[in-house]
């Protein structure tokens, strides 16, 4: 998707610099990412303790494929 939009100079700038992300396209695409990241991890959070779990897992950490 092609889109026009007005951004911050100052906060473009001292992010690209603290990211080391060298174009303002890399810093956008890259807050898309982390911002859809942190959405998916909310929204798993949410589900904590909605689906039942069975199994042992001592037994699990202990077992070695062969």
């Amino acid at each position: 998707m092609k889109t026009t939009i007005e951004l911050n100079d100052k906060l473009v700038q001292e992010t690209m610099q603290l990211s080391h992300i060298h174009t303002p396209e890399d810093l956008i695409r890259t807050a898309l990412y982390e911002f859809l990241r942190k959405l998916k991890k909310r929204e798993l959070a949410g589900m904590r303790g909605a689906i039942q779990w069975e199994g042992n897992l001592d037994q699990m950490r202990t077992s070695v494929d062969e």
